[in-house]
């Protein structure tokens, strides 16, 4: 009789930040995120040189945590669950720690989409959800195996999630969803007519 089974898996965390830690307030992390936004010349300016659609600090404001308490608090619930996902990865550490590298808010007017990308020389990245409107985008993933299809024929509209080309995950309000770095992902246009809210990050391994 033959054997089928699923190997090399891809690995998706999705929690709610209150599973540790510290409580956020989202309230309070919605309108940090906003008075950033409103303040950050700089970041404005990026975001228009480069026809960057709404707002994001991810070229402007690397010290957020610095600045707000509630984005140092932030960073010590998200280090808990980076160690919980790590567990659950088996990464061999080597007396090292995953810590993190960066973190950035986004915020996506109707109309906004991210396009599909990685993020290169970090380990594990991921996204907590401040603002999700009700017609939203989700979070779309990509089968990392896709670029070596090659004359591979497309799957079918039923086949099972795990063969799925593209996974989308519509989170919830102070969920954080993690996954491996090298995995490709995007954001959807926002359909919405109000503003999509994000905070993302990376971490590294030293």
């Amino acid at each position: 009789m033959s054997h089928i089974e699923s190997l090399f898996a891809t690995r998706l965390y999705r929690a709610a930040l209150s599973e540790h830690g510290v409580k956020i307030d989202a309230d309070e992390l919605e309108n940090s995120c906003i008075v950033i936004a409103n303040d950050d010349e700089a970041g404005q300016d990026w975001c228009e040189e480069n026809a960057y659609p709404g707002y994001t600090s991810y070229a402007s404001l690397s010290d957020l945590p610095w600045r707000f308490p509630i984005f140092a608090d932030l960073v010590k619930v998200l280090d808990l669950h980076v160690a919980e996902f790590a567990k659950d990865l088996q990464f061999d550490l080597d007396g090292k720690a995953l810590v993190l590298e960066d973190l950035w808010i986004n915020i996506l007017p109707e109309g906004g989409m991210h396009a599909s990308h990685i993020h290169p020389h970090s380990v594990i990245s991921g996204t907590t959800y401040v603002a999700m409107p009700e017609d939203t985008s989700a979070l779309k993933l990509e089968d990392p195996r896709s670029a070596m299809m090659m004359a591979s024929p497309i799957r079918t509209k039923d086949a099972r999630r795990e063969l799925k080309p593209f996974i989308y995950i519509k989170p919830d309000v102070g969920d954080v969803l993690l996954w491996e770095s090298w995995l490709r992902h995007e954001v959807p246009m926002n359909m919405s007519e109000d503003d999509r809210i994000s905070v993302s990050f990376n971490y590294r391994w030293e």
